[in-house]
């Protein structure tokens, strides 16, 4: 997998969540911050609006693509001024809690259309394998439609609000498969969106050719027994300035980036699935199971048995 895929595979836990909500003017929902949630918006009828703790108001119109990565609250409304509703919508919501499902808020009178259609995704995310590309991503990531811009995502857009709305064979398959789809493509938009200016950071780094090369091998086959000489060549620079380049760009020396990222790929391992403890060992590039074992409960805390038995 490219680090970029691998960025979701190893934060998430559990099934993605999707609900359809047509809502009835006048309306405010509040969404409660929910530590290790991440939540998309995606407007499939509007306008409405986005209201955060922070900043004015957001305008949404039909086509707009909202991304809150670090699960704090916020507020949709048909209107600024709209009270929100007494309580917040939460895990425990049954509008929330299905894989998918469709629902209306508000009370329509006779045959008037709702104000506006959302797409609401949820993902939870272990705080313990957090990437650290999700430290860099704003609070909010807005993405308005444009006419011809980022067709892909528009694309993986219109198949999961017809999934949604209309669910057959396949769509308990399909919708998590989507979800997943939809947020690569408001991180690659993300990151094409960031200035060539900048020179620090993952944005810098994936648009840096050497250091991809490096963090692709890494991820790629994290057993291999990496030293800096050898992923200087996967980048084509020499020692010395790879090791330069790759702890400027990242904050982190590369032979340090690897351990984080072995450790974090056990741990995705041990929580999902039976392999023995040398099998997870050796498919993270240690051939001692007892140093595997040290290295591991230095990162976690635990012994890697006990970590997989409290999952």
């Amino acid at each position: 997998m490219d680090v970029l895929s691998d960025v979701i595979a190893v934060m998430r836990t559990g099934r993605p969540r999707s609900a359809r909500v047509a809502w009835h003017a006048p309306w405010a929902q509040r969404f409660g911050t929910i530590p290790g949630a991440a939540g998309l918006q995606v407007i499939l009828q509007g306008p409405c609006w986005l209201i955060g703790p922070d900043g004015d108001p957001v305008q949404l119109v039909a086509g707009d693509v909202v991304f809150r990565p670090h699960g704090r609250g916020h507020t949709l409304a048909d209107s600024p001024s709209t009270p929100p509703a007494a309580l917040d919508c939460d895990p425990d919501d049954p509008r929330f809690l299905q894989p998918y499902v469709t629902d209306t808020v508000g009370v329509p009178t006779g045959t008037e259309a709702p104000s506006a259609v959302t797409l609401c995704g949820g993902y939870h995310l272990d705080p313990a394998r957090a990437h650290p590309l999700l430290n860099d991503l704003p609070e909010l990531i807005h993405l308005p439609a444009h006419l011809g811009r980022h067709p892909e995502l528009r694309s993986t857009v219109d198949l999961l609000a017809a999934e949604v709305e209309h669910p057959r064979l396949g769509t308990d398959a399909i919708v998590p498969a989507l979800l997943d789809t939809l947020l690569l493509h408001i991180l690659r938009a993300w990151l094409d969106r960031r200035p060539a200016t900048e020179t620090t950071g993952w944005a810098a780094a994936l648009n840096d050719p050497a250091t991809t090369a490096a963090l692709q091998a890494m991820h790629r086959d994290p057993a291999w027994p990496w030293t800096v000489a050898t992923l200087a060549a996967e980048a084509g620079l020499s020692r010395a300035p790879f090791a330069r380049r790759f702890t400027a760009l990242l904050g982190q020396p590369p032979l340090t980036y690897l351990t984080w990222w072995r450790m974090t790929t056990a741990a995705r391992l041990l929580r999902e699935s039976d392999a023995p403890l040398h099998a997870v060992a050796a498919r993270v590039g240690y051939t001692s199971e007892f140093a595997f074992a040290s290295a591991f409960k230095r990162r976690y805390g635990t012994a890697p048995g006990r970590y997989r038995r409290t999952g």
